[in-house]
């Protein structure tokens, strides 16, 4: 089999690009009918990791999924990547797109850090918040000598991974194990970067093989640029001001919250008033792992109709 080539106009946006002024946002609106859904992704994910769960939302109602500044089709990240920042972008281009309010937020990982946020400034276009497997405010705020040592290998691997795709490598690489060959993957990536280089095009593969078979090219496209690893960087180097931003916030939100979270996740002191799912048999993605949950779960806070989500609708597991 040839070599995939991971190029841009083989890989166009399936949305649309908006200029909200300091970045352009790729956005992409599904279904029809009210609320709105908006999709949140994780710290280095992208609209593709809804795809187990966005079809079925767009069923019954408009969802509207999108890349953050700095990953996916979006443009490069020129901001903060701090929750009241990215929330701020995020409202522009649901304006831009035309997305009717109220919203039903979902927000994934970081995301859940992101929608919390919007639910806070902007709560009269908030309708409801679907937390999944949300990173903590607590996890990095305060800072510590063994957390400040992981940020900055979690930064250094991720700058390094942006001089590896600028040469090309991570691109051939996950070009060559698109296509089947695992050998030139991890050649090339000893050759470029050592074991940190190993590491870098292990996660890729890892995370790819999460998602559905045929968005695989989609998102090697994605990895293949610099602007991506500089992205994730950015989202890293600016996780303690993120966490600051809603280490005393959060129960605050107005609008009824939902939080799902992974099977061996503490949950810690859930907000009063907030609805706690614990999601069995799921690792930390869990609209992959159990995406029937989330989807009842957004379907429930939308007030839309249908019944659960069928078993096979579950995803394949791990996490």
């Amino acid at each position: 089999m040839p070599r995939i080539r991971l190029t841009e106009k083989a890989f166009p946006p399936p949305g649309r690009l908006i200029d909200v002024g300091a970045c352009s946002l790729h956005i992409r609106q599904t279904g029809a009918g009210l609320p709105t859904v908006v999709l949140e992704a994780g710290i280095g994910a992208t609209s593709l990791s809804w795809a187990l769960v966005e079809p079925a939302l767009s069923k019954t109602t408009s969802v509207f999924s999108y890349d953050r500044a700095g990953l996916g089709w979006s443009g490069p990240a020129v901001t903060p990547r701090i929750p009241s920042v990215i929330a701020g972008e995020l409202k522009r281009a649901l304006e831009c797109a035309k997305a009717v309010p109220p919203y039903v937020l979902v927000g994934h990982s970081f995301g859940g850090l992101v929608v919390q946020r919007f639910a806070l400034d902007y709560p009269e276009l908030v309708k409801g918040v679907v937390l999944v497997d949300p990173l903590s405010p607590f996890e990095w705020q305060p800072l510590d000598r063994e957390k400040s040592r992981r940020l900055a290998l979690g930064v250094a691997l991720s700058r390094r991974g942006a001089v590896l795709a600028r040469l090309g490598i991570v691109g051939g690489a996950l070009g060559f194990l698109l296509s089947g060959n695992r050998l030139i993957p991890k050649i090339a990536a000893r050759l470029g970067g050592g074991s940190g280089g190993t590491i870098v095009t292990d996660r890729l593969a890892g995370e790819i093989r999460k998602l559905p078979r045929e968005l695989w090219p989609s998102i090697a496209f994605h990895w293949s640029q610099p602007k991506n690893f500089e992205g994730m960087a950015q989202h890293l180097e600016m996780l303690p001001e993120s966490s600051k931003e809603l280490a005393e916030m959060a129960a605050g939100i107005r609008a009824p919250v939902t939080l799902i979270v992974a099977e061996r996740a503490v949950a810690g002191d859930v907000p009063p008033g907030w609805k706690l799912i614990r999601a069995e048999g799921s690792g930390h993605w869990v609209q992959l792992d159990r995406p029937d949950l989330v989807i009842d779960a957004v379907k429930e806070m939308a007030g839309v109709p249908d019944g659960p989500t069928s078993p096979g609708q579950r995803g394949n597991g791990g996490g």
